[in-house]
């Protein structure tokens, strides 16, 4: 290097020659071109787009395959993801004239688009995207948003390197699954649902150019925004000047282009939130997510990602009805501001359920998810009372009781099988509850246990010592003869037999009390229409699921669980149960069902405190439970406990043959409209004459029972509440509180106040009496059961 100059004098000394600044800008660019090919060399395309990109929705929809929702975990961003052979020819045309019409021929990066958009900006003219499609797909998908020289730096070499490596198709698919549209819409799908309730493989060109508008800036461009007649006319300037874009790179005929400006713009929707789960529609979601989880076919952290279309198998008739039939009785009934102390934290549940093959159809979750987050068709951890009493019957009529002689542990050849019709109980008020040998019951302390009837009433005729069989028994809810029958037959074969029918294990009561058989355990909604199910179905116990389909990001098809079905009681069994919960609902507790017009069964339930009510019952093709309590929803959690439900609505008492009947009947008329009648198949006869203790014509010494109270004890348990009335001592009545045939009977045989020391969350009157027959409610304000959920997910166990 010749410098300063030799042989050369003055100025000339220290002017480089002509050789001298060549050879330097030779180097100098020698050397740029070197770094750059080395950076661009070191550069890679990520292997995977960043979280945020690859996150979309999830699109629900009814069993129609009607679209029920979109719904994601992460965050309020409306993705779903399609392939570009989804979206139309004329999308892909506008989208590329408008931003990058040398998109299909540049290396991804356009320095004369740059120069041009600059250029166009600073004079005031239509604009065209500075960055090319490839810039702007690797800012989306693997870069941040923020104005830095050094993200600036960075996403220009990946685009370079994004251009050389990858196929152009590849990056306009994930440039139009990833920009944003406005009205949280990324992706082309999510945009053409929001702006014109459609896929994206069904718009058209003018539908796409509106769409291609919104890339320069959706808040102006949408008219349902800000300004709206602003928009309106800017919308309508820029739609045109993208289809003459279109016109000027020949990508569309200028006849077409004509056309469509004359026709105007195209008709958008209004916008409505992409992912609303208000309503029934977040318990819809949150369930059809947890079979999917609980069942092994998607994580959480895959549901979180999103991007599956998940078909339910709920049906939006039969789910608006159930809600329709529940609001209609409570804007009827209940009334917070005239009745604040007696109708507020009032609480419907409800579930309904296709017997024949499992599905769940339709469900009440609560008032509005968003407000409202726990399912009460769920997870609630409500007693179901006397809608238990048909498991303790199906487990006598299959298991049979226990011969009075033998052991505790009976195989089947020593048990005796009932008969519904010619098996006779006791059904005196305040009977002495007994162990299957005649033995009297006694609690861990030693205390005895009377069990007490609706209103303090004994069933059955005074000159046959008050015997009453089976099916009168159950049609009047009457607690004393299933009470004993649940210990003749033994708590745990009992609990086995409703375990059988479809409940969780997780949800029923581990107590081997006598209160066991009215209803202390809290099964879900849908488990119990499930339950009862499996008596419409002849005994067979479907699996309930509510997902029939799963397509994941590539729409490929993903296995779903295999549905089991077992036979859990004979159709001689199931039947026989079925005839005899017919006769509820013809003659007796159950009589508001009636109204239905058609062939069913059900039985009623109301708990112990009148805390909760229910009606459970089905036809041959839909089986359905509808419950109600009150409980704060906003009280701190050790403070929340079920509050009685004496006045509420109006009423006396809330039986399940009030509200919870009612609705059902509503329901399910508007359910199985248009649908044929169906009758039950008729019922063999099963099962031998049984006599419990006390109710045999010849009574012996050992199986009498005393109907005179006994010294009086001390409680086992302080009560929480005092029952609202003192009992009668007397057992002599035998008043029935619902005639037969009596249309305004609403009674479900539930004592005011729970009955005298109404067991833990006991039914119609509870489990009675207390230790020694002392008044008082051993059950405190809940359940000692595990609510469990539907699909055996966690649970936890919970005292209100």
């Amino acid at each position: 290097m010749d410098y300063p100059r030799a042989g050369k004098y003055g100025l000339r000394r220290w002017v480089p020659s002509w050789k001298l600044v060549g050879g330097m800008c030779l180097g100098f660019f020698t050397l740029m071109f070197a770094a750059f090919g080395i950076i661009l060399w070191m550069v890679q395309v990520p292997d995977q787009a960043k979280a945020d990109a690859r996150s979309q929705t999830n699109v629900y929809y009814w069993s129609n395959g009607e679209r029920l929702a979109v719904a994601g975990a992460e965050g309020e961003k409306n993705r779903q993801n399609v392939p570009l052979k989804q979206m139309p020819k004329e999308l892909q045309n506008a989208v590329i004239a408008s931003e990058n019409a040398s998109f299909w021929e540049d290396s991804g990066v356009d320095p004369v688009g740059i120069a041009r958009a600059a250029f166009n900006m600073a004079t005031g003219g239509d604009t065209q995207g500075g960055s090319t499609i490839t810039q702007q797909f690797v800012k989306n998908n693997y870069l941040t948003q923020e104005q830095t020289i050094k993200r600036k730096v960075t996403e220009l070499f990946i685009s370079i390197k994004a251009g050389m490596t990858m196929d152009k198709k590849d990056i306009l698919e994930g440039y139009l699954n990833t920009a944003y549209f406005g009205r949280g819409a990324f992706g082309v799908q999510a945009a053409s649902q929001a702006y014109f309730g459609k896929d994206v493989s069904k718009i058209d060109a003018s539908e796409g150019a509106y769409l291609t508008t919104l890339l320069n800036g959706a808040a102006l461009y949408d008219p349902y925004e800000g300004d709206q007649k602003a928009n309106e006319q800017r919308s309508l300037k820029k739609w045109r000047s993208v289809l003459r874009r279109e016109v000027e790179v020949h990508m569309l005929s200028e006849s077409k282009a004509n056309e469509l400006i004359k026709q105007g713009l195209p008709k958008i929707k209004p916008p409505k939130k992409a992912m609303d789960k208000r309503g029934q529609k977040g318990y819809l979601i949150d369930l059809a997510n947890r079979y999917l989880v609980n069942n092994n076919v998607l994580t959480r952290e895959q549901l979180n990602r999103g991007g599956y279309q998940i078909t339910t198998t709920f049906s939006k008739k039969r789910t608006f009805a159930l809600r329709d039939s529940v609001n209609e009785i409570y804007d009827k009934n209940i009334d917070p501001k005239k009745r604040p102390k007696l109708d507020t934290h009032v609480q419907f549940g409800g579930a309904s359920v296709d017997p024949r093959d499992g599905k769940i159809v339709a469900l009440y979750g609560g008032k509005d998810y968003i407000k409202h987050f726990t399912n009460n068709a769920d997870e609630t951890g409500v007693p179901v009372g006397s809608t238990f009493k048909p498991f303790v019957l199906a487990s006598a009529m299959r298991d049979g009781v226990r011969d009075r002689s033998g052991p505790a542990e009976q195989s089947a050849d020593m048990r005796r099988l009932v008969n519904p019709d010619s098996s006779y109980y006791d059904g005196r008020n305040k009977l002495l509850v007994r162990n299957y040998d005649g033995t009297v019951w006694k609690n861990e302390e030693g205390k005895i246990w009377r069990q007490t009837n609706d209103g303090n009433e004994s069933y059955g005729k005074p000159s046959e010592d008050y015997r009453i069989n089976l099916r009168e028994a159950m049609v009047h809810s009457v607690n004393t003869p299933y009470v004993q029958l649940g210990m003749d037959v033994g708590i745990p074969t009992v609990r086995k037999a409703a375990e059988d029918a479809g409940l969780l294990n997780s949800s029923l009561n581990k107590s081997d009390s006598p209160s066991f058989s009215l209803g202390i355990s809290t099964p879900s909604a849908i488990r119990m229409a499930g339950a009862y199910g499996t008596f419409a179905s002849q005994g067979e116990q479907q699996d309930l699921y509510s997902v029939t389909k799963v397509l994941d990001q590539d729409g490929k098809k993903i296995t779903l669980p295999e549905r089991q079905k077992k036979r859990s009681f004979s159709r001689q069994v199931a039947n026989n149960v079925t005839d005899v919960l017919t006769d509820v609902v013809d003659h007796g507790t159950g009589s508001v069902a009636r109204h239905l017009g058609r062939p069913a069964a059900g039985k009623t339930g109301t708990t112990d405190g009148n805390k909760s009510a229910w009606f459970v019952g089905y036809t041959p093709q839909l089986s359905t439970a509808v419950g109600m309590w009150r409980i704060d929803d906003n009280a701190e959690a050790k403070d929340r406990k079920f509050l009685k439900m004496f006045g509420t609505g109006g009423q006396e008492k809330i039986h399940g043959a009030s509200f919870p009947a009612q609705i059902w009947t509503a329901y399910m008329r508007e359910a199985l409209k248009g649908k044929p009648v169906m009758k039950f198949p008729k019922a063999e006869p099963i099962g031998d004459k049984v006599y419990g203790p006390g109710a045999s014509p010849d009574p012996t010494p050992s199986t009498s029972t005393s109907t005179t109270a006994p010294p009086k004890e001390e409680p086992s348990e302080s009560p929480s509440d005092k029952p609202s009335e003192s009992p009668s001592n007397s057992p002599t009545s035998s008043k029935t509180s619902c005639p037969p045939l009596d249309d305004s009977c609403d009674g479900d045989n539930g004592d005011p106040g729970g009955g005298p020391g109404g067991g833990p969350g006991g039914d119609d009157g509870g489990p009675g009496g207390g230790p020694g027959g002392e008044t008082g409610d051993t059950g405190d304000d809940g359940d000692t059961g595990d609510p469990g959920h539907i699909f055996g997910g966690p649970h936890g166990s919970r005292r209100e």
